[in-house]
């Protein structure tokens, strides 16, 4: 393990040295030893940012800065390599390449600039998706449920995000809203300073608000700290725990993949009623089999992002049955969000955070 990570960090360390290297030629930069130091220190600080983020209890700074440095590292990984090839290309040409490797090289930041803002606006501005499912089982009224995961809250995804997210839920006038994880990322304490479960605990439903938790809802202290906060916010948090919603609807929440000691879903809902709807909260789309098995009737999930970034769709699409949208397995309704926050680099390209709406009619 330690052999792999100095691995990873001697390939980061060259990549970073790739992009700095390539900004000096790019645009012909030649200084004295007090500007090539200058120049190295903040390349060297904005490539650690994101680690001293995240060093003993955090630093919002830093954390903000190295969020944004990924997102540039990563779209300079793709755009950079292009601009070399047509400047190789070019030493065949008469050409005058010093002033096309200055154009190009300012060509490449404004790509990145521009990319990063409509990123930007595809990460904090969310649709509405809305989808109609039937499930074969009656008494029961029609609902409209509101579902929305990985929100992500932290030190981007902070008080006017959360604002944004009770206002467009509301509007909706849902019958049930759906939480499946990640409602946190990764720091409870930032979460509690900017009074994010204040703020969440005015979202409205007919029949309430239910959540499991995700892979980042974590918490440095016991987990019944986590969810006691959790649900200060008016969340029932199901952990490995079945309700019954008005004697009519159960509803089951999963821990999460992560953790080992939780519940296979058969074992969680032996001796119910399954003439009853039983709908499902599990943070990461795995196991729709065993779901279906089991009697689930609707599984709604997150995790995924649907790759946030593209081409991470590329991969989610191969590591999930089902890493976006709607699947259904036999008499099982999935449905997977793209989630209303982000993770890491406040952006999104290829996805767009959102809010999704299930309209389900029972027969």
């Amino acid at each position: 393990m330690i052999i792999g990570l100095i691995i990873a960090l001697l390939i980061y360390s060259l990549l970073v040295f790739y992009i700095g290297w390539s900004g000096y030629r790019g645009f012909g930069l030649k200084g004295n030893r007090w500007f090539i130091a200058c120049y190295s220190i903040v390349l060297i600080v904005l490539s650690i940012s994101f680690i001293i983020g995240r060093l003993g209890n955090g630093s919002a700074v830093f954390s903000i800065i190295g969020n944004y440095w990924l997102a540039t590292f990563g779209l300079l990984l793709l755009t950079l390599p292009v601009v070399h090839i047509v400047m190789l290309i070019m030493r065949f040409t008469k050409i005058d390449r010093k002033k096309t490797r200055v154009t190009a090289t300012t060509l490449v930041l404004v790509i990145v600039l521009g990319t990063l803002i409509y990123g930007s606006y595809l990460a904090y501005t969310p649709k509405v998706t809305e989808y109609n499912i039937t499930v074969q089982k009656s008494g029961v009224e029609d609902l409209k449920i509101v579902m929305l995961s990985d929100t992500h809250f932290g030190y981007l995804s902070g008080i006017k995000h959360a604002k944004r997210l009770v206002d467009e839920v509301n509007q909706l006038d849902a019958d049930l809203i759906l939480i499946p994880g990640d409602i946190i990322d990764d720091d409870l304490d930032i979460v509690e300073k900017k009074g994010i479960f204040t703020i969440l605990a005015g979202l409205e439903s007919k029949y309430g608000v239910f959540g499991s938790l995700g892979n980042h809802d974590k918490y440095r202290g016991q987990m019944d700290k986590l969810i006691e906060s959790i649900e200060t916010a008016n969340i029932e948090l199901l952990y490995d725990e079945v309700f019954l919603l008005n004697e009519e609807i159960f509803i089951v929440g999963r821990k999460d993949k992560t953790e080992s000691d939780r519940i296979a879903t058969k074992e969680l809902v032996a001796g119910l009623d399954l003439s009853k709807p039983v709908f499902l909260l599990d943070h990461q789309p795995y196991e729709f089999a065993e779901a279906a098995a089991a009697g689930i009737d609707l599984l709604v999930a997150g995790h995924t992002h649907k790759g946030q970034i593209a081409p991470g769709n590329l991969i989610t699409n191969r590591l999930f049955e089902n890493d976006y949208g709607y699947l259904q397995k036999g008499t099982l309704h999935t449905i997977v969000s793209s989630g209303y926050g982000f993770w890491g680099p406040p952006i999104r390209l290829g996805s767009q955070s959102e809010i999704v709406v299930i309209h389900v009619d029972f027969e």
